[in-house]
């Protein structure tokens, strides 16, 4: 058998946790940032957690299962 191989994609955009949850970065943080509140591109910057419902997919392309 091959080995499988992790997506390029995936990897550069999603972390574990030492629990084992997956981190995402907040998306709108890129550019037009002239318009965004302090508050807002504030809040941008802190990392989120993938949903549940989302996690079993990423970690398929993480090879995590």
């Amino acid at each position: 058998m091959p080995k499988t191989k992790t997506k390029s994609s995936a990897k550069k955009r999603f972390k574990l946790t030492g629990t084992g949850k997956i981190k995402r970065k907040h998306a709108y943080k890129s550019h037009i940032l002239t318009k965004k509140s302090k508050k807002r591109k504030r809040n941008l910057t802190h990392f989120g957690q993938v949903h549940e419902a989302d996690a079993n997919n990423i970690k398929l392309c993480l090879n995590l299962k």
